[in-house]
C-alpha cells in the first residue's frame, strides 16, 4: 500500500487529536497548509502538515 500524500479533514482531526470543527477553523487560517481541490474537498499534504506543526512548536503556537 502506498504512503498517503494528503489527509482529509477526519484524518487531520485524528492526527492532531482535535474535533473536525476545529480542523475546519484551521482550514481558514492563512498559515495552515490546506489545499482546496473543489468546493467541498479540502486536503492537507502530510509533509506540509508536519512542517506546520514544527513551526508552531518553535513559535509556541497561537
Amino acid at each position: 500500500m502506498a504512503e498517503k500524500l494528503v489527509y482529509n479533514a477526519s484524518e487531520v482531526a485524528e492526527s492532531l487529536g482535535i474535533c473536525k470543527p476545529e480542523v475546519y477553523q484551521l482550514f481558514k487560517r492563512a498559515d495552515f497548509p490546506s489545499v482546496k481541490l473543489s468546493e467541498r474537498r479540502v486536503v492537507v499534504p502530510v509533509d506540509a502538515l508536519k512542517r506546520w506543526l514544527d513551526r508552531q512548536a518553535q513559535e509556541g503556537g497561537q
